[in-house]
């Protein structure tokens, strides 16, 4: 939001008007001389000169004159924004750095919401966790309307994003337990993330006609009223179940959904119930992801990736939003490319290898981002379309790592897996604006060094286990025998029938 300082107090007293002009310094900013926003020369001075008769650049120089900060505030531009969280608590001038931490608090949220929120699921479950927090953000959005100052409101945001990644991803790990075969892929690549398109498009929509912060924080809150008669409708993962041995509520789930598409359930679903409840009997936890040499290999690969897509991700992102001199159409636009990618991502995991998709889309990142430095100054376009090319390849690499990773873990880990994955990424998410400002020094080093980063993830993708069309694997030993999978609660005829109810 534009803002500029106020001189109210300066036109109380008998000020010239050459000195009403003048008592505002100017400043050089990017290359332009405006007026500064947050000093003005020393008033009980400036009344002095004025009441001898001095003229400010003629008989003083004004570079001579002692400065005082903005004492009597600011006055904030309503062209495009009514109100703001900056013009609200005045986040400028020395209280400037408030800005990006307040940004940087929202992947704070994400970050522990991440870490936690996964390691409660597998616990306590899918359902509840992610209805409790879709509770927490839906609540904590809308009491951030009425903050009383900057800290409760930087308070009342890490509890709103701890929520909103929460209920993100138990509810994605929720999807790919239930949903099963071409329907689980579907739902984990197009189904998710062009929801996640349509509310990224429906962003700037909101903020056009909700000018004022309040107005828009009230109207990002009330959907998440929507999900309270869901709670009737969604049912708990049977594949949680069976890993905490609640065969029957599990099987009771299967019935019933066997039921309302009119089909038969056979008689035996899991076997011996003896057998389930032995197996379930063994509970993990995040220190299961580093026991083994295996999987400690694989968690460690995938956060390698997670990093570099989500760097790679948020910072052509912040970049591919400049787009257009209107926020809302460039936010607008950004939304809008990462459709085809979305689209990119369902059809590779259809019918492409995870592997070999990640390998191509790496190449893709990569490549089209050492290329930037070379395209010639005057050709912005070609620059604008590799930046462009490179956000697709990474976008399309996001959406894949989601269900790749689940289909990696075990049912006891999965969610623990996918949310501490997604927690270390933030490190990479919050690096992202810090790796922006590098172009001061070198315009193109963000652009080299999120290059490199997607050339070492593709060679270490090579150590990944293949999962194309691959059972989930129920149990932590399953993991790195993924070639020879086969599911512990089926008798060797019930294989290829059972795993359609899965």
């Amino acid at each position: 939001m534009e803002f500029q300082n106020t001189t109210a107090l300066s036109l109380r007293f008998n000020l010239t008007e050459e000195w009403r002009a003048a008592i505002i310094p100017i400043e050089v900013l990017n290359g332009k001389q405006e007026l500064s926003r947050c000093s003005r020369y020393r008033l009980d001075v400036v009344l002095n000169l004025s009441a001898q008769g001095l003229n400010p650049g003629v008989d003083v120089n004004l570079t001579d004159l002692h400065q005082e900060s903005c004492v009597d505030g600011w006055n904030y531009s309503k062209d495009i924004y009514q109100s703001t969280f900056v013009s609200e608590f005045n986040l400028v001038c020395k209280d400037q750095w408030k800005q990006p931490f307040t940004s940087s608090i929202i992947f704070v949220g994400v970050f522990f919401g991440s870490f936690i929120s996964g390691q409660l699921s597998d616990r306590f479950g899918r359902k509840p966790v992610l209805f409790a927090t879709m509770a927490i953000q839906t609540i904590f959005t809308f009491v951030t309307i009425f903050s009383p100052s900057w800290a409760v409101l930087c308070i009342l945001i890490f509890w709103a994003s701890f929520g909103q990644i929460g209920n993100y991803v138990a509810g994605f790990v929720l999807g790919c337990e239930i949903l099963t075969g071409n329907v689980r892929v579907l739902f984990s690549s197009v189904g998710i993330t062009l929801g996640f398109s349509i509310g990224y498009m429906l962003l700037p929509l909101f903020a056009f006609f909700l000018r004022d912060w309040k107005s828009l924080q009230l109207g990002l809150a009330v959907p998440g009223l929507l999900y309270i008669p869901m709670w009737w409708m969604i049912t708990e993962s049977p594949r949680w179940l069976l890993s905490q041995g609640r065969v029957e509520e599990a099987e009771a789930i299967l019935r019933n959904a066997a039921k309302k598409n009119k089909i038969e359930a056979p008689d035996v679903i899991f076997g011996d119930p003896k057998e389930v409840n032995i197996q379930a009997k063994q509970q993990y936890n995040i220190v299961d992801l580093m026991r083994t040499t295996d999987v400690r290999n694989m968690t460690l690969v995938l956060f390698l990736m997670w990093v570099t897509m989500a760097t790679g991700y948020v910072g052509l992102s912040i970049n591919t939003a400049q787009l257009h001199p209107s926020p809302y159409l460039s936010c607008f636009l950004s939304a809008v490319v990462e459709v085809p990618a979305y689209i990119s991502s369902w059809l590779a995991l259809q019918y492409v290898s995870r592997r070999l998709s990640f390998v191509c889309i790496l190449v893709v990142a990569g490549s089209s981002l050492y290329l930037i430095q070379l395209v010639p100054a005057g050709l912005s376009g070609g620059t604008i379309a590799l930046e462009m090319l490179g956000k697709f390849a990474l976008t399309a690499g996001v959406s894949l790592l989601y269900p790749y990773t689940a289909e990696i873990y075990a049912t006891g880990l999965r969610n623990t897996g996918t949310g501490l994955c997604t927690t270390v990424s933030r490190i990479g998410s919050s690096l992202s604006p810090f790796l922006l400002s590098l172009s001061v020094y070198y315009k193109f080093i963000p652009q080299l060094v999120l290059g490199t980063l997607a050339f070492v993830s593709l060679f270490t993708t090579l150590f990944l286990p293949e999962t194309f069309k691959k059972p989930l694997p129920q149990t932590i030993e399953e993991m790195p025998k993924r070639k020879s999978l086969k599911c512990p609660f089926f008798t060797q005829k019930e294989v290829v029938l059972n795993e359609s109810w899965l």
